[in-house]
């Protein structure tokens, strides 16, 4: 007896188990060049087939494929197809048949996490205990999945989504090395006290798997996204597994990503994002042409498993409630809570359920053993933990021999501590160190939220425009704001959430002082999103919250309604034109040639030089000032429509023809990104906004 599946219209089919790289690339060689031709097609139609699951919960997937092919996938304890004998069809030509390659090539790939390293034994269904020994997990911690890409549709929701689906692997996976805090493999990071990484160069077999990686993925680029189908996914995956087995993960995740993102984009999903497509590919071709080259930095190689690490005691002190809603399912709610040191930590309450599951879990109880507190009141009250556990992007775990005892929080409206030290740094200055993390590629440790007093200006379209207020002094408690009009756009602008309500209450109140904390786009110029608000200490015109909130509002929960606010007649917010650096700058024309690249390939790029008013593109690039942008762009574009051919017209050397390209538009990457990241800088250092009173 078995349960049918109702069948989704796509090249990539969620009702399928994953399958590992190698597997599908092994399948999709073994076609002749005839059967490679009908893959693209039979992958959409097989993704889009009857398929059915045994009844007694074994998850072996049937894929019926004709009258006399059925495509069985058997995965391993891992949940996923890790195994060529794992996937078997019943037609004459398996295993080198169309139909097990198609099936394959639908399924989704499967995360470096969910397999073995070629260097260990089990795999992730037992993890290492504190003691050493091998033991079940318990689900409760994992390591952190390398995939990251937004999966929403916008640009702010798409960051909240990139940050669940990190934390719904954390949730869902084993807790694995979550108690020894041990990495393994080549390129694992080194405590803090032990001193800068050493650079060793590359070995042959390294510097061979990365030569593979970028072979792939200059092919990859020279096609553009519509012609990187199955195959060239194939290829990717591929070099991916070869990477792997040489032990360069920061590269097989990279590939990963970018299969990902051209499934993504080929399908025409929602969730595709064309800019994230293109920092992936950036991400892999960067890494593999300079491990190619021998550099010896560790930070490319990357690290095997990255688990929890043993934080010791913590005292930490809750600040807001984000609500998270993940594409693929997931909701749940993620508390940032300061360490006594001023550090961010952060812990999250992430599973299947979507919408549903993020509202309910916000008032669920804290997972960690002895909190005895839910997540509401997390947020405006502290923990002490014993034998803490901390991700390398700085959450705190709950696995065994982690307990916490509730202690009172901080007020927003302190004068010393963590709190009073976040909002008392200049705003300027704390985006200039957020923006320098960024900027080195350094880790993500803790949320990276900064605090600030500001003063609301008004709305304009999407955003609520505000200032920031100094910090007031006893005689003088309400001062004038200062500094750029910062934009302050939701953090999750989903309808059932309150973030999109709370912040048009606001924008209708201009005048209005308010002490926020949110999360800076370091890809817009002066853009915040806030995650909670409350009123400033001394200032008269400022919210009014009830006792039960604690001095905060935690926006994606907490409704703003009148009574929040201080009596009088809401004003007409002013007309307010706002100077935009990044966007207002002509970096879009460089921009918009290198998304074309990967949405496209060569040609379009190449007949992108010949259209009509090319020449005045590249022309007002150098009266901006970004002559360096402008040299980038006319070289990606000569190297595009270069074709060396030999003397019957055949094309020659396509191979170092991608090399040379693929250089190219790395090159012009690398240069938009560093220009871009200084524009969103300055930005926050200017004051590029002039009010305007409003016409009558």
């Amino acid at each position: 007896m078995s349960t049918p599946i109702t069948p989704q219209a796509s090249t990539t089919s969620a009702h399928l188990p994953p399958a590992a790289p190698h597997v599908v690339a092994a399948a999709v060689e073994a076609l002749t060049s005839r059967l490679r031709k009908k893959l693209d097609a039979a992958v959409e139609s097989y993704a889009a087939a009857p398929t059915e699951t045994g009844a007694d919960g074994d998850g072996v997937v049937r894929v019926t494929c004709g009258a006399d092919a059925v495509v069985t996938l058997s995965p391993g304890p891992s949940g996923a197809v890790t195994g060529e004998d794992e996937a078997t069809c019943s037609c004459l030509l398996a295993p080198r048949c169309l139909h097990r390659a198609a099936v394959l090539s639908a399924c989704p790939v499967a995360d470096a996490d969910e397999l073995p390293r070629p260097d260990e034994g089990p795999g992730p269904e037992t993890t290492a205990g504190a003691g050493g020994e091998r033991q079940p997990a318990s689900g409760a911690e994992a390591t952190t999945t390398s995939e990251s890409e937004a999966t929403t549709t916008s640009e702010s929701e798409a960051r909240t989504t990139s940050e669940s689906e990190a934390r719904t692997t954390s949730e869902s996976g084993s807790e694995s090395g979550s108690e020894s805090g041990s990495e393994s493999g080549a390129g694992s990071e080194s405590g803090p006290e032990s001193g800068p990484p050493v650079r060793v160069e590359p070995n042959p077999a390294q510097r061979a798997a990365a030569t593979a990686v970028w072979s792939a993925a200059a092919a990859v680029l020279a096609a553009g996204v519509p012609a990187a189908g199955a195959v060239a996914q194939a290829e990717l995956l591929r070099a991916a597994h070869a990477a792997r087995l040489a032990g360069l993960y920061r590269a097989e995740a990279a590939c990963l990503r970018v299969v990902r993102g051209l499934r993504a984009a080929r399908d025409r999903r929602d969730d595709h994002r064309l800019a994230h497509l293109v920092a992936a590919l950036h991400e892999l071709l960067l890494v593999s042409g300079l491990v190619a080259a021998s550099d010896g930095d560790p930070a490319l190689v990357g690290v095997a498993r990255r688990g929890y690490e043993a934080g010791g005691g913590l005292r930490v002190y809750g600040v807001c409630r984000e609500p998270v809603i993940s594409a693929t399912g997931y909701g749940g709610v993620v508390t940032h809570v300061l360490s006594d040191d001023g550090r961010w930590f952060s812990i999250s309450d992430v599973k299947p359920g979507g919408l549903a599951r993020a509202r309910g879990a916000a008032t669920a109880p804290v997972a960690i053993s002895g909190a005895a507190m839910d997540h509401r009141k997390l947020s405006r009250g502290g923990l002490l933990i014993s034998g803490a556990t901390v991700s390398p992007d700085g959450r705190l775990g709950a696995g065994r021999g982690v307990r916490a005892n509730a202690v009172a929080g901080l007020p927003w409206s302190g004068t010393t501590g963590p709190l009073a030290e976040l909002f008392g740094r200049p705003l300027a200055e704390a985006v200039a160190a957020r923006l320098a993390e960024e900027g080195a590629g350094s880790e993500d440790t803790g949320s990276g939220l900064v605090g600030c007093d500001l003063t609301v200006v008004g709305g304009m379209g999407e955003y609520l425009l505000a200032r920031q207020t100094p910090a007031a002094s006893g005689d003088a408690p309400d001062r004038e704001p200062f500094g750029p009009v910062i934009r302050l756009a939701a953090a999750n602008p989903h309808p059932e959430l309150a973030h999109t309500h709370n912040l048009r209450q606001l924008a209708a109140r201009p005048g209005l002082r308010i002490r926020a904390v949110g999360r800076l786009d370091p890809s817009r110029a002066v853009t915040l999103y806030p995650l909670a608000v409350g009123p400033v200490p001394g200032a008269g015109n400022t919210l009014r919250l009830p006792d039960a909130w604690s001095g905060h509002a935690d926006l994606g929960y907490d409704r703003l309604q009148g009574a929040h606010f201080p009596p009088g007649e809401t004003g007409t917010p002013p007309v307010t034109a706002v100077a935009d650096l990044l966007a207002d700058s002509p970096l879009w024309r460089a921009r918009r040639l290198i998304e074309l690249a990967v949405a496209g390939g060569r040609r379009p790029v190449a007949e992108s030089a010949r259209a009509a008013g090319a020449r005045e593109h590249i022309a007002s690039l150098h009266r901006a000032g970004f002559r360096t942008a402008a040299e980038l762009a006319t070289a990606l574009a000569a190297e595009a429509d270069r074709r060396e051919r030999d003397v019957f017209g055949r094309l020659t050397d396509a191979g170092s023809g991608n090399d040379r390209y693929a250089w190219a538009w790395l090159a012009a990457v690398a240069h938009l990104a560093a220009t871009e990241r200084a524009l969103v800088q300055s930005s926050w250092q200017a004051a590029p906004a002039v009010a305007v009173p409003a016409a009558t």
